[in-house]
């Protein structure tokens, strides 16, 4: 009962609706090409499944305008992106319930880049651009469910929750 869709998405209020930029990132032989992208993020999907052990899954939608600029030309792509964040409910001392979450790696990250032109559909092959926004996601969000923020929400007091049960009766 203390551990809800509601309590967990708290924890991931503080990232959903952001926005941010990453770069520009040297990328590429000798770092000659730099990558850019204009990241947000949007409200985060819970699912909560309760067995043995307590566990949800959140995703978090992502869409991402990514510019590679080669020096000569500047290709842009639309990410729509999906990271799956697994996590699991467990009992601390005194008396507290700790969620641990895994952090992603780059196969928890979906990505579907859409290129703009045949030229950039070319180059995101070649340059396995897909693989590198996926690393670089999954960085990101690990730094991210690090914060202070969200390490504190992750820790319940069940007798701070049972004292405020007690004081509304």
């Amino acid at each position: 009962m203390a551990v809800t869709e509601e309590r967990i998405g708290a924890a991931f209020t503080a990232i959903a609706g952001e926005e941010f930029e990453v770069g520009p990132i040297p990328s590429g032989p000798g770092g000659m090409v730099k990558v850019q992208a204009q990241v947000r993020i949007a409200e985060p999907q819970i699912t909560r499944d309760v067995g043995q052990l307590i566990t949800f899954v959140v995703k978090l939608p992502l869409y991402i305008g990514l510019t590679v600029d080669l020096k000569v030309d500047r290709i842009r792509y639309d990410v729509d992106g999906l990271v799956t964040l697994p996590m699991t409910v467990r009992c601390a001392e005194p008396l507290q319930l700790r969620i641990e979450v895994d952090p992603p790696r780059p196969r928890d990250v979906f990505v579907d880049v859409a290129s703009r032109n045949v030229r950039g559909e070319i180059i995101r092959n070649l340059a396995q651009v897909d693989a590198e926004i996926r690393r670089v996601i999954a960085k990101f969000v690990e730094a991210e469910i690090d914060k202070p923020e969200v390490r504190t929400a992750r820790f319940i007091d069940v007798d701070v929750e049972l004292a405020r049960a007690f004081e509304g009766m």
